[in-house]
């Protein structure tokens, strides 16, 4: 459990534009913000299969807050990573717990230049070990060369 921050302005563009402020003052516009957020990164997560139950996601500003259990610590931080990987997330509180405990992987800020197999190299000495990275930040990438600056990645140990 902790917090984690990731680059605000980059990441997947789930939110889009703003909804209308509703002309009806009784109505918090707010609110209506906050739910149609929260929405959106509930499909996205459910979107990409991972194996959460009882996920529930709070946002207050750029922060998002995760509850639930996760079947593996790799499901668990493929949901961290989804979540901060999104334009306008600035920071994730995990509050997931793991039902089967393995090894944390570490975390790596993409930099600009940078491309899995280079990662890969920096972290096993191989770039040819780049697939591995891949495969562990499935389903959050669906091509090796689609990687962008800001993008946090899982590194497995």
């Amino acid at each position: 459990m902790g917090l984690f921050s990731f680059l605000k302005t980059a990441g997947e563009k789930l939110f889009g534009k703003k909804a209308e402020t509703p002309a009806t003052p009784s109505v918090d516009a707010a609110a209506i913000e906050r739910e149609r957020r929260i929405a959106a990164i509930q499909s996205y997560v459910i979107g990409l299969g991972l194996s959460i139950e009882n996920l529930d996601i709070d946002i207050e500003g750029d922060k998002v807050t995760a509850y639930g259990q996760a079947q593996t610590q790799s499901d668990k931080e493929k949901l961290i990573l989804a979540l901060g990987n999104v334009e306008g997330i600035a920071s994730v509180d995990d509050r997931v717990s793991v039902l089967v405990s393995e090894p944390e992987a570490d975390m790596y800020e993409v930099k600009s230049g940078d491309s899995l197999s280079k990662i890969a190299k920096q972290f096993y000495g191989d770039p040819m070990r780049y697939p591995e990275i891949f495969e562990a930040n499935k389903p959050m990438l669906k091509h090796p060369d689609k990687i962008y600056p800001g993008q946090m990645l899982r590194i497995p140990k």
